[in-house]
């Protein structure tokens, strides 16, 4: 599982941390959960708090994408330099990817929802790092080369991973990659975005909600991209966001919540 050597963390110590946030729920489907209106602001405290912010993202299932979501995974590809390594007879080898599409039961497992709508069960949905409020991948890392910022994003430090992938080990989601190979040579000899910096051999990379941009006061690229704004990303602080009125007048769901992470990114099914 990596090299994890000298970390002085044994198997049975890693399981146990892993283990710490995983809260069962009695009676809940293991894949997703209907949060109702209104029920997500009171699970993440949105607006309860004093100053600061609190990042989400919403993921309208209801609406479709004409160019099948390649405008938004492109336009982060490009914005974080993520490499695109071409191998004809396992196209998945080495691949990186901070967001992508997934069948909806591979990104709902277990859904027990006999009289679910049927649209559903065909649907392919955007997924990506839920950065979550109770995230598993910041307490194993043993170098705390991933940690979680006061406004809730899940960040990554390409300095400090030392490539154990512990943090890969306890992401529920599957949201990060690995470098196998050395990312520049998956890149175009003009790097897409030299103001973003490109990555080393044997180190863990993932979404980081376009930190950088929203630093600057700008919004994710993958949001800005999506032309059919089936991707709404704001504060849960503030109740004049766009998040925070979906979240009030829709049903959403969210990856796995019987694991007690409780995940930043909701999907409007309906209503």
């Amino acid at each position: 599982m990596g090299t994890g050597e000298g970390t002085g963390m044994d198997r049975r110590g890693f399981l146990k941390l892993a283990g710490l946030g995983a809260v069962g729920l009695a009676g809940v489907p293991a894949g997703w959960q209907l949060v109702w209106p209104g029920e997500a602001l009171a699970a993440t405290g949105g607006g309860g708090a004093a100053g600061g912010k609190r990042w989400a993202m919403v993921v309208d299932m209801r609406k479709g994408c004409p160019d099948d979501c390649r405008s938004c995974v492109g336009a982060c590809n490009i914005a974080h330099n993520i490499p695109a390594f071409r191998d004809e007879a396992n196209p998945k080898l080495h691949e990186i990817k901070w967001i992508w599409k997934s069948p909806f039961h591979n990104a709902f497992p277990g859904n027990e929802q006999q009289f679910a709508r049927e649209d559903l069960e065909h649907k392919e949905v955007l997924v990506l790092c839920n950065h979550c409020e109770n995230p598993p991948c910041v307490r194993v890392c043993p170098t705390k080369a991933t940690y979680r910022r006061p406004d809730g994003i899940v960040m990554m430090d390409f300095h400090r991973c030392i490539g154990c992938r512990f943090c890969m080990a306890g992401c529920p989601y599957g949201s990060r990659s690995f470098n196998w190979r050395d990312p520049r040579t998956g890149l175009p000899p003009k790097v897409p975005n030299p103001a973003y910096p490109t990555r080393m051999k044997g180190v863990v990379e993932k979404c980081t909600f376009c930190s950088e941009l929203l630093d600057k006061g700008e919004a994710p690229a993958c949001v800005e991209a999506c032309t059919e704004k089936l991707l709404v990303f704001g504060d849960l602080q503030d109740p004049a966001s766009s998040v925070r009125a979906l979240l009030k007048e829709h049903y959403t769901i969210r990856r796995k919540p019987n694991l007690g992470t409780q995940p930043q990114v909701y999907y409007v099914i309906g209503g």
